[in-house]
Parts: structure tokens; C-alpha cells; sequence
């Protein structure tokens, strides 16, 4: 079951009600505007909103969308803008721009940026307690919230932060590279369609199939972003580009070749459209993500 081909489509649709309940969970609590506001700005700062809709649509493909789907996508949103709040930081990154705006911690201040990072976090989880058992099963609920926490910890994408930090002064090995992405930026990739076709009620077979195509996505998406960094265009991506270079950071291109790296990227997209041929529902939605991943220039 798909209506929606292109990602624009995807965006026009879901995206608004996915902001709506992003909105209304964080305006509703009683605590004071300055978090509220600081939260906020991070999570209106644009982007396409790849992992609630990676999500969103793998549950498309076997029924409808629900409420709990944009619940869930928003829990995941929550959880991407809350690690950017914090790679930002003068202690990560040190980053004065994020998507063309000042980073959180510009406007906000350091101590206000780490809690509302804090607050995204913790409120995913609130999110994802209100799903409704006529959506999914009890059992799947609890299991969705271990995922959820493996992927975001120290198992997935926080365990990635870390050995992405402890390689910084030495060059690193490519699997050392490919395991870094595969925790810091593919563990939350993987949730989130793992999590869709749960919430679908997809076959076992269709979400081992689903992984598949999410890891060489998340792959994928992080030799875009290095390719980027190389040749991409500043004003369009919203940050200076060569920054990795200038600080003798490990990337595919600089282990590799740019040509070797761009071939690494379509055999990893490649793999994921082949990953997406053996699944049971109609997946086109999925592929037009995949495909804008390859072609992205931001």
C-alpha cells in the first residue's frame, strides 16, 4: 500500500502532522518557556526528516498510517535533533552552524543546548509509552522501547559518537570507519524501519530484509556526507565544506579515493534497492528515499 512516490510527496503529507504532534508534546509540559523554546528551535531548523519518514513509510507499506506512527517518528526525530544538539557543542564538534542557522548553543547557551538535548531525549521515550495497544501489541510496544534504547545508547549511535571521538588523532582503518558509521549513524536508520514494518505488521522475513536495506542506507548516507564535505556546495549545504580535510578527519574519500568512495556508495545502494526486491508489500516509497540518498546535495 503506497500514495506517496517522491520524497516532496512524503514531505507534504507527513511531515506536518509529524510537527504537530512534535508541537503539541512539547508546548503541552509544564516547565519553563526557555526549554520549551530552546527545543524548539532545534527542531524547526529544516532538514528533510529522513528517519520519522523512513519509519512512517515502512509502515505505509503494509497499512495505513496511524497517529502512533507519527508518535514514533517523532520519538525518532526527538532523538536525531537531541545528538545534534550535543555534536554541536564547543566539547564535540564545536560547530557555530547547523543547517545555515547558529547552532543551539549559539543562541541558547551551553547549559540551556545540553538540557534541551537531555529533554529531547527523555521525552522520545514519553512518546513512545502513549502508543496505542490498538496499534501494536503490548509485547512489540516494550520491544520497540528496547530498540529504540539500544539503538540511541551505548550499542548504536552514542557507542559511535565515542569511538568516532577516541579516532580523531590517527587515521583509521576503513572497518574501523565503517563501524563508527554503523553504530553513530546507521543504528537509528535501522530502528526506524525495523520499527515501521513492526507497527505494519510485516512478516519476520520482511523486516530481516528492511535491516538489510536501512544498514546499507545509513552507509550510503555517510559517504554522501563525506563525498559532500569534498565537493559540495557550502551555500546549499549550510556549513563550509573542507572541514574534514582541514582537520586530517578519517572519511571515505581520504582512506579511499573520491572515485573508489563514490563507487562504495552505489554498491551500497545497489545492495539496499536489492534488499527492497525481496519484501512482500509495495516498497517504492522506501526506494525513492534510497534514491534521494544517492543523489542528495546537502
Amino acid at each position: 500500500m503506497q500514495t506517496d512516490q517522491t520524497i516532496e510527496d512524503m514531505i507534504e503529507r507527513h511531515v506536518p502532522p509529524l510537527m504537530n504532534v512534535i508541537h503539541s508534546q512539547i508546548e503541552s509540559a509544564s516547565c519553563p518557556e526557555s526549554i520549551k523554546e530552546a527545543m524548539l528551535y532545534s527542531l524547526n531548523a529544516g532538514g528533510k526528516r529522513i528517519r520519522p519518514l523512513l519509519l512512517i513509510m515502512a509502515a505505509q507499506s503494509y497499512k495505513p498510517v496511524t497517529s502512533s506512527a507519527y508518535k514514533l517518528g517523532a520519538a525518532l526525530e526527538m532523538i536525531h535533533t537531541y545528538s545534534l544538539i550535543h555534536d554541536d557543542l564547543p566539547s564535540m564538534d564545536n560547530d557555530d552552524y547547523r543547517r545555515g542557522k547558529p547552532t543551539n548553543h549559539r543562541v541558547y547557551g551551553e547549559a540551556l543546548a545540553i538540557l534541551a538535548g537531555d529533554a529531547l531525549l527523555t521525552e522520545s521515550f514519553q512518546l513512545v509509552s502513549d502508543i496505542s495497544e490498538d496499534d501494536m501489541h503490548p509485547r512489540d510496544i516494550v520491544h520497540i522501547t528496547r530498540r529504540m534504547s539500544e539503538s540511541a545508547g551505548i550499542r548504536g549511535m552514542v557507542g559511535g559518537q565515542v569511538a568516532d571521538i577516541e579516532g580523531e588523532d590517527r587515521t583509521l582503518r576503513l572497518e574501523e570507519l565503517e563501524w563508527i558509521h554503523r553504530h553513530k549513524t546507521g543504528a537509528l536508520l535501522e530502528f526506524a524501519v525495523e520499527a515501521g514494518g513492526i507497527l505494519g505488521g510485516a512478516p519476520e522475513g520482511d523486516i530481516a530484509a528492511l535491516k538489510i536495506y536501512a544498514e546499507n542506507l545509513g552507509l550510503a548516507f555517510q559517504i554522501k556526507d563525506d563525498i559532500l564535505d569534498v565537493e559540495g556546495d557550502a551555500e546549499i549545504i549550510g556549513k563550509p565544506v573542507g572541514s574534514d580535510t582541514d582537520n586530517q578527519k578519517s572519511t571515505y574519500p581520504s582512506l579511499l579515493t573520491l572515485s573508489e568512495a563514490k563507487n562504495k556508495l552505489d554498491a551500497h545502494i545497489q545492495t539496499a534497492a536489492d534488499a527492497l526486491r525481496t519484501v512482500s508489500c509495495d516498497a517504492s516509497a522506501l526506494l525513492s528515499i534510497l534514491q534521494y540518498v544517492a543523489k542528495r546535495d546537502r
